[in-house]
């Protein structure tokens, strides 16, 4: 097999295809030739350079043109990929036009070429990101909408508490996906910024010219110009990754809450089922929730990736030592991730498989306890908060010491059939009659999708 080594097999379940085009050899090779590009029209346009160069750079900076094997064994020496792949731009360009690699690259460094490509890769993930997101976000409004009034068990401290919807719960999970959206259109701004500095950042090379060379290529590449190079301020690239961490942990989040609804004793809510999807080894009957996986993996791994982002911040001087190295593979890695966990998570969130009746199972589990609050509230108003605390707490007790239903106890004592009507105890103990603002709360998480969306 004429095949590198690498990690292959566990890319299609940790990484989206498109993101790993993003940032696979021929995508960073392809960015830094852009870059390249670019500049010499930009240099040319401001009249550094002839306009006869244009031409075969161009045709030069075609990532297929390249060896990605012998430039990662020239990286090795060299320190970084600019300085080969630089280096093989101009024997490219010479086959053709002598005079026209005398121009490549002037007046730029190693990381602007390196810096700069790593920005155009990161336009393009995040166009994925943004597009994945919110097509998430309006799967998750619909499945909000779909079960607004759906109740299940709430849980506090994994036990029983009262009565939610899931509809609430999804719209939890929209309202985050929601949020990350607000969040990326905010940094666009500060990320999507051309990095031009030169050897350390004043751009001397270039004189009188270099400013109008500067604004061009920003213009060449689409990107802003800032207000100075940012070859040692990191905090655009970690800022980034940062939202990525938090969208990374929305959706492990989203992962958890759907493999514990997935679990046997509460078996409520499922991933979408598929031929071979979720099986053992060994033990024909299991289903186990192996999208959610990739979801709480990635939640799992990305905090500890940007950590060396955030550990690689203070860099020295004007070009750092190492700290700039570690940066390389990480934060790509993030990107890899994330686009992985929102492919699973579009995928369990437009097949959830719902149990309602089960649902309703488990909200009676504990025979009615679950809406003990209920009644106390009300009686509370007629009898007083610490009298109807202390009945409704001692009935409670004896409905599990004889394990009976609560309404059953209830209706058996004084102090509430006085107060409480049949009729009431029935309104208070069902569970569709205690859910509070979980419609609102849905309506509100949808609108606010629907307004970003707009």
């Amino acid at each position: 097999m004429n095949q590198r080594p690498g990690n292959q097999l566990f890319d299609a379940y940790f990484t989206a295809r498109d993101m790993r085009e993003v940032f696979c050899d021929q995508g960073r090779v392809q960015a830094m030739l852009d870059f390249e590009a670019a500049l010499a029209r930009a240099e040319a346009r401001v009249g550094l350079i002839p306009p006869s160069a244009v031409a075969p750079i161009e045709a030069a900076c075609r990532a297929e043109h390249y060896d990605f094997i012998a430039l990662g064994e020239a990286i090795a020496t060299a320190g970084n990929s600019a300085i080969p792949l630089v280096k093989a731009l101009g024997k490219q360009i010479a086959k053709t036009d002598a005079d026209a690699e005398r121009y490549v690259h002037l007046g730029a460094t190693s990381q602007d070429v390196m810096d700069c490509g790593l920005v155009l890769q990161l336009r393009r993930a995040l166009t994925l990101i943004e597009g994945d997101l919110a097509q998430l976000g309006e799967t998750l409004a619909t499945q909000a909408v779909r079960y607004v009034a759906t109740p299940l068990a709430g849980r506090t401290w994994l036990q029983h508490a009262t009565p939610v919807t899931l509809g609430m719960k999804i719209a939890g999970w929209l309202g985050a996906v929601t949020r990350s959206r607000q969040r990326l259109q905010q940094l666009k701004p500060r990320l999507l910024v051309l990095q031009f500095g030169g050897a350390s950042g004043t751009l001397a090379a270039l004189g009188e010219q270099a400013m109008p060379i500067a604004e061009a290529l920003a213009a060449e590449l689409q990107l802003t110009l800032p207000e100075q190079p940012w070859h040692t301020q990191r905090d655009r690239l970690v800022e980034f990754a940062s939202v990525l961490g938090l969208i990374a942990g929305s959706l492990g989040k989203f992962g958890r809450d759907i493999s514990l609804l997935m679990q046997t004793e509460a078996a409520e809510v499922f991933e979408p089922s598929a031929p071979g999807k979720g099986g053992s080894s060994t033990m024909p009957h299991k289903r186990n929730p192996v999208g959610a996986a990739v979801l709480i993996g990635a939640a799992t791994r990305v905090p500890g990736l940007l950590s060396t982002l955030f550990s690689a911040m203070p860099q020295e001087h004007e070009r750092s030592l190492g700290l700039w190295h570690a940066e390389w593979e990480t934060l790509p890695e993030i990107c890899c991730l994330v686009s992985g966990a929102l492919q699973q998570a579009l995928l369990l969130a437009d097949g959830l498989e719902v149990d309602a009746d089960r649902m309703a199972r488990n909200l009676d589990l504990t025979q009615g306890l679950v809406l003990a609050e209920a009644v106390s509230i009300v009686l509370a108003q007629r009898v007083g908060r610490d009298t109807a605390h202390h009945l409704l707490e001692q009935c409670c007790k004896r409905a599990v010491a004889e394990q009976r239903h609560l309404r059953a106890v209830l209706g058996d004592e004084p102090q509430v059939t006085a107060e409480l009507s049949a009729a009431e105890l029935d309104r208070l103990l069902d569970p569709a009659h205690y859910l509070g603002q979980a419609h609102i709360w849905v309506e509100r998480a949808v609108a606010e999708h629907s307004a970003l969306t707009a």
